[in-house]
């Protein structure tokens, strides 16, 4: 009953979030010689985490951004002062915030969805949905986390033994390692803007040609075992639509197919203008999807039992979403040769001066 009052109380959350960052930071203080500072952003990451599952999101956040700001003055080196001393703890300093901020995010969106199908006596969906996000999340944010971890770990412990090339390849872990988790934060956010309604489409000229190959070139790195097909079609219009917003669903769909068709599939994206439409496809000649489980692949969180690859299930509900904000339509098919195919639709006026 008291919690429950608190919670209705925003005042009290903000006093109650700030007295909760203040007894661990104090006591790691008087520890400051013993405990090291990596340790200390550890058990800042507990208590904001405790909080974000109490607590409105606001009060959690600015618990968060507090505690990166005294962590950093008092136990990053050089201490008393704001200057983070080397790369690696920047680094460091800068993944606190993105592993906070998926904390807070993600936490609320399931006390949201807890407290409206609890209202609806749906409760047991409710722990479902929690277990299903939880556990394809400590999969996605597991490896990356620990792939910056151990790498910045080589650099500070081996830097004067590592070759430049060495450097580069873990230099590289950690890029690739902070977009995988940059994916994550941004499939969490565009979900949370999708729920609250928040969208507006900003339509303006695109060359989807351009498009298309920056989608390829910024999955680059996950697609060297497969052979993506894309010829460019000089006659196609310019479209006026949301850039921003196409250009995450074929990302959401082209990565979705990369995870789930084994090495050495082939990848097609076609774009071709039908009607008064811009239409996008993309398929594969993977294994395809069974009849059953077409029914539930744009669903939020929902992954096939059959493939043990990694995912959030966000991926497909954020396309659907995102073309559906703009009153577009996506469908997905079997090929009967083998294989899925995605068809994206969006209604699209077109430039009447061609392209040179």
């Amino acid at each position: 009953m008291a919690l429950s009052k608190i919670q209705q109380n925003k005042t009290a959350q903000y006093l109650i979030s700030l007295g909760f960052i203040s007894v661990p930071i104090f006591s790691c203080y008087f520890f400051i010689g013993v405990i090291d500072y990596r340790v200390v952003a550890l058990i800042l990451l507990l208590v904001v985490s405790i909080l974000a599952m109490l607590f409105d999101i606001f009060p959690v956040l600015l618990a968060a951004i507090l505690s990166a700001v005294i962590w950093n003055f008092f136990f990053i080196p050089p201490t008393m002062t704001f200057h983070i001393g080397t790369p690696e703890d920047g680094l460091m300093f800068l993944m606190y915030f993105v592993i906070a901020m998926i904390n807070i995010v993600l936490t609320s969106r399931i006390r949201s969805f807890e407290k409206r199908i609890r209202d609806k006596g749906e409760r047991e969906k409710t722990i479902k949905l929690y277990n299903t996000l939880l556990n394809s999340l400590s999969h996605e944010l597991r490896t990356p986390i620990s792939t910056v971890i151990g790498a910045i770990d080589t650099i500070k412990e081996n830097q004067d033994n590592l070759s430049d090339n060495d450097k580069r390849e873990l230099f590289d872990e950690i890029e690739i390692a902070g977009i995988r988790l940059n994916r994550q934060v941004e499939n969490l956010l565009n979900m949370s803007r999708l729920e609250a309604g928040a969208l507006k489409p900003k339509s303006d000229w695109c060359d989807v040609n351009e498009m298309v190959h920056t989608i390829i070139k910024n999955n680059r790195e996950n697609a060297t075992e497969h052979r993506i097909i894309f010829e460019t079609d000089e006659q196609l219009p310019l479209f006026k639509l949301d850039r921003g917003l196409t250009e995450q669903i074929l990302n959401n769909i082209f990565h979705n197919a990369l995870q789930y068709t084994h090495k050495g599939s082939t990848i097609e994206i076609k774009v071709c203008q039908k009607g008064n439409n811009c239409c996008f496809v993309i398929s594969d000649n993977g294994k395809g999807v069974t009849e059953k489980e077409i029914d539930y692949v744009f669903d939020k969180f929902y992954r096939s039992p059959k493939v043990s690859t990694g995912g959030t299930g966000l991926g497909l509900s954020i396309a659907k979403g995102f073309t559906e904000a703009q009153n577009g339509t996506i469908y997905l098919e079997n090929i009967k040769t083998g294989g899925a195919r995605f068809t994206i639709e969006i209604p699209a006026s077109v430039s009447s001066i061609n392209k040179e």
